[in-house]
């Protein structure tokens, strides 16, 4: 049954839907059939929960959320260092969650805080585990899988069946090709992909796509060849390049790239042993 004490706003909540007491809607929230919110979720304007959804745990949805049949968010972590503390899913606006789509609160020894952008796509069967960090502008493609403490920066495209490792970063504009591991940090602008992930250079088709002029996907190129190039001969270090490159240049997006590279500490795409 629903509590019109949850209820907040006009909303829409179909009869065999159950909205916990407690629970905060905004006005134009609309709650289909069979679905379930807990009495800690807050749902923002004009979110969408389609049938079968279970929102449940200290979870906020923002703003025109989109949420298919039989995803589940805010359920609590299956790290076994978990022991039920109060942690928290939060949702930004305009995210698109597609069937059978999981999300997961935070744990207390990864900062207790599961965070996930705006304007996402996560299609069926895809994963964000525990204290995870999405930006805006994903792409996880079916049964796409992050592992805990994952952070995906901004336009970063994940292919269908892949996973990323626990711990590991994948940087603005990157894309990781479908049934990829991920082991280590993926830098801003690459194209990944194999059964272990192999950096291929530039994801170009995606630059392109997001308006990228030819001055900069040059110079970018430049800098990929400096920073990666497997018979470099300099005797410098991947990170001494990447402080190399980010002192000498002045192009924001490849202060960036260097930058990023600087603070790995998983070690990056084919420089494992680093």
């Amino acid at each position: 049954m629903t509590s019109r004490s949850a209820i907040k706003g006009t909303s829409s909540i179909h009869p065999t839907a159950l909205v916990e007491k407690g629970a905060k809607l905004a006005a134009g929230v609309t709650v289909g059939p069979f679905c379930t919110v807990g009495p800690e979720v807050v749902i923002g304007a004009g979110t969408r929960l389609v049938s079968h959804v279970v929102v449940t745990g200290a979870t906020v949805l923002g703003k025109d959320n989109v949420v298919y049949p039989f995803a589940s968010l805010g359920q609590p972590s299956p790290d076994r260092k978990f022991k039920g503390e109060k942690t928290t899913l939060a949702i930004g606006d305009g995210n698109d969650i597609r069937e059978g789509v999981t999300m997961h609160v935070g744990t207390a020894v990864g900062g207790g805080h599961t965070a996930v952008g705006n304007h996402n796509l996560f299609m069926a069967g895809s994963h964000v585990a525990h204290d995870c960090v999405v930006g805006n502008h994903c792409i996880l493609a079916n049964y796409a899988q992050l592992a805990g403490h994952v952070v995906l920066a901004d336009f970063v495209n994940i292919g269908g069946l892949s996973g990323v490792h626990q711990h590991v970063r994948i940087g603005s504009y990157a894309i990781v090709g479908g049934h990829t591991a991920a082991d280590y940090d993926v830098p801003p602008f690459a194209s990944v992909s194999g059964k272990r992930a192999t950096l291929k250079g530039l994801n170009l088709v995606g630059l392109r796509r997001r308006g990228f002029d030819s001055s900069l996907i040059r110079q970018l190129d430049e800098a990929y060849d400096f920073l990666f190039d497997t018979e470099d001969e300099t005797g410098l270090s991947l990170q001494e390049r990447a402080q190399k490159l980010k002192r000498r240049s002045r192009q924001t997006e490849v202060k960036l790239l260097a930058a990023f590279v600087m603070a790995s500490r998983r070690g990056m795409v084919g420089y494992e042993e680093e």
